[in-house]
């Protein structure tokens, strides 16, 4: 059972996940110990964050002392070293450090200050040291803050996989779009698929809307933002459905199932795919819209 460790006392974000990688993405089955103490930083596997020593070789893992010069805190370093040792993909690592770990980096070192009004992880696991009073209560609220970051960071992986398991799928969709002539991309089920789709050149891939179903057998019409990100849409659903569901939108489109448009018209749910391929072909969302 690999043994790691850690200073002792008030802790920060870039320790705190450190530790929360090594538990996550490397073994589960750690001993932490929290100590300031050469002598019991000395036998432990994987020493971060304090020791004054960076040293990928024998798992050393500090930043502050005046020696080393780099931009990364005790949390890039461990990334750094689970993607050496390919515990961690290129890929995942870019995106834990594009989704969080850069980010507790340039905090941790100066480069960057939180902003006060907008909550953000350095500052959350910040928040919950002032509940501590002595050393043992600093240990314990560690441990809470470590289980949060964990969370955050098994979610990225998961989504992570998700997109990656998209991947093929969101292409072929893409592809047979383009031969078919259609605006609309059809899947077979949900997938993460807007990551793939801008990143295989979606911005200018000629398609409006995304047709899917749901985990309650309904079927989803969502239109793609002009970028990743954005909020806005390529084209909107027809006005006429804004607000509307039920009895409302099945008036308004003339097709029974017909459930809910949202009224800033990004998606519009049906009961069937059936009724689905109905409203995309009766109102032309398929084909490239009038001028």
């Amino acid at each position: 059972m690999p043994v790691v460790a850690t200073h002792s006392g008030p802790f920060h974000a870039d320790d705190v996940l450190a530790f929360a990688m090594l538990k996550t993405l490397w073994r589960s089955d750690l001993t932490l110990v929290r100590t300031r103490e050469a002598a019991e930083l000395a036998p432990a596997d994987v020493v971060f964050d304090v020791g004054g020593t960076f040293d990928e070789a024998t798992c050393r893992f500090d930043h502050h002392q005046s020696s080393y010069t780099g931009d990364r805190s005790s949390a890039g370093m461990v990334l750094d070293w689970l993607e050496k040792q390919r515990t961690v993909s290129p890929a995942l690592a870019a995106e834990l450090r594009h989704r969080l770990v850069d980010y507790v980096d340039a905090v941790d070192n100066g480069r960057r200050a939180p902003v006060d009004s907008v909550p953000c992880f350095s500052s959350l696991i910040e928040q919950l040291t002032h509940t501590a009073s002595s050393m043992e209560a600093f240990d314990e609220r560690f441990l809470v803050a470590a289980d949060i970051a964990s969370s955050l960071v098994s979610g990225i992986v998961a989504g992570h996989e998700q997109v990656e398991a998209a991947r093929e799928a969101v292409l072929e969709a893409m592809n047979r779009a383009v031969a078919g002539g259609t605006r609309v991309i059809e899947l077979d089920a949900y997938y993460s698929w807007k990551t793939v789709y801008f990143d295989n050149g979606g911005e200018t891939h000629p398609t409006d809307f995304v047709l899917f179903p749901s985990s309650d057998g309904s079927w989803r019409i969502v239109a793609i933002p002009p970028v990743l990100g954005d909020f806005a849409q390529k084209r909107s659903l027809p006005a006429a459905w804004a607000g509307l569901s039920g009895e409302a939108l099945e008036a308004q489109t003339g097709i029974p199932g017909s459930m809910f448009c949202h009224k800033n018209r990004f998606i519009a749910v049906f009961r069937t795919h059936e009724a689905a391929i109905e409203a995309i072909a009766r109102f032309g969302l398929d084909r490239r819209p009038t001028t």
